[in-house]
């Protein structure tokens, strides 16, 4: 059995890569070759008087492959000086995270890895979104609009230049030394031209392809500002301004986001940043975590199931790649790829992948099987 951390992903994975094994699994999802269960959060409280401890897991099967995603978190939702809900998360301390892959052998049950899902995590996303942009952003794409500089958005400007002749990125966010390193060092790893701009409005203006990518609970541009011919794409979907679904000519989901379970008390769909969770605690304690948004973004839920409500009944990427849905069919449509979902999935075919490669290159820390395994029947 390997493990395998980030700085070895880093070497194994290549955006190029990660996009193509990805769009590989989706396609078998209609015939039953691939599989996923969606996202899962339980709450419990936490000794933080503000925050919650979320535990996470998702799902996913193909090519021989089973990959379970879990992340231990402590969270919190502090309010930015414009009283907008964030959300900050750590394990154990400030600045540590808990995010494991366990891989999976389907032919025998095997244990074959624990990946560090750090580097992977920000790819299978990141690539996810270049899927998108492959199938609906026009073939003269250059110009991004980039709002949000962490580490989502570096590999969402990648993904993009995997897929379309990028050359011009403006980007914004609220902290001007964030968005100028994240000018600098994109532009250099890309060899493009990465802009910092002043304004939100600034950096979409113009653009061929509007990303908003942050961590944000509310709104970061207006419906107004989405222009003929462009291409959407986003991280979040409490980033999408009311209004922006009426912009959109051709609507794609990537997948299924959040389990369809009817809501009660102790299971709730968005609450905090959540598409299904769990959650523990008394009333008071349960204040702690910010309410469901009562006007649910593009993709969101209905007050009895969710991915059911705005876009929810909207074509998924199978639709799309069957012939069952159309994508582009001209230049000045405004299309949308919802970049949730198929979660799980995403982790065991870039896991599957990375794993083979460090096979081959005999990489990774080699551990005993034998410890995972037992002589009495589970």
């Amino acid at each position: 059995m390997l493990i395998i951390n980030n700085e070895l992903v880093s070497q194994l994975l290549t955006m190029e890569d990660c996009i193509r094994v990805q769009e590989e699994a989706f396609k078998k999802l209609p015939t039953g070759g691939a599989m996923h269960r969606p996202r899962i959060d339980m709450y419990f409280p936490c000794e933080r008087p503000d925050g919650y401890f979320r535990w996470g897991t998702m799902e996913g099967a193909n090519d021989g492959y089973f990959a379970i995603r879990m992340k231990s978190d402590i969270m919190t939702w502090p309010r930015d000086e414009n009283d907008n809900w964030t959300e900050e998360k750590y394990c154990r301390e400030p600045g540590t995270y808990c995010g494991i892959i366990l891989l999976i052998s389907t032919k025998n049950a095997e244990p074959l890895a624990f990946i560090n899902d750090g580097v992977l995590q920000h790819f299978r996303v990141g690539g996810g979104a270049g899927i998108g942009v492959k199938y609906l952003a026009r073939e003269d794409t250059h110009v991004v609009g980039m709002l949000g500089s962490g580490g989502m958005a570096r590999t969402f400007l990648r993904a993009f230049k995997a897929v379309r002749d990028i050359r011009l990125c403006k980007v914004y966010s609220p902290t001007a030394a964030n968005r100028e390193a994240f000018a600098e060092e994109m532009s250099k790893a890309l060899n493009i031209e990465v802009r910092a701009v002043d304004d939100p409005r600034e950096a979409v203006r113009g653009a061929d392809l509007l990303s908003s990518c942050t961590d944000s609970m509310v709104p970061v541009y207006d419906a107004d500002w989405i222009e003929p011919g462009m291409h959407v794409t986003n991280l979040g979907r409490r980033e999408m301004p009311d209004g922006s679904a009426d912009k959109f000519d051709v609507v794609i989901r990537q997948g299924t986001a959040g389990l369809q379970m009817k809501q009660t008390e102790r299971f709730q769909a968005e609450r905090g940043l959540s598409p299904a969770a769990f959650i523990g605690g008394t009333v008071e304690e349960m204040k702690r975590i910010p309410e469901k948004n009562p006007q649910p973004g593009f993709g969101g839920d209905t007050p009895e199931f969710m991915d059911r409500g705005k876009g929810g009944d909207k074509p998924d990427f199978a639709d799309l790649i069957s012939g069952k849905a159309k994508g582009r069919t001209s230049r000045d449509q405004v299309t949308f790829y919802r970049n949730v979902g198929n979660q799980g999935l995403q982790f065991s075919s870039v896991g599957g992948h990375v794993y083979e490669q460090a096979v081959k290159r005999k990489l990774g820390r080699v551990i005993p099987t034998e410890w995972f395994l037992q002589d009495i029947r589970d």
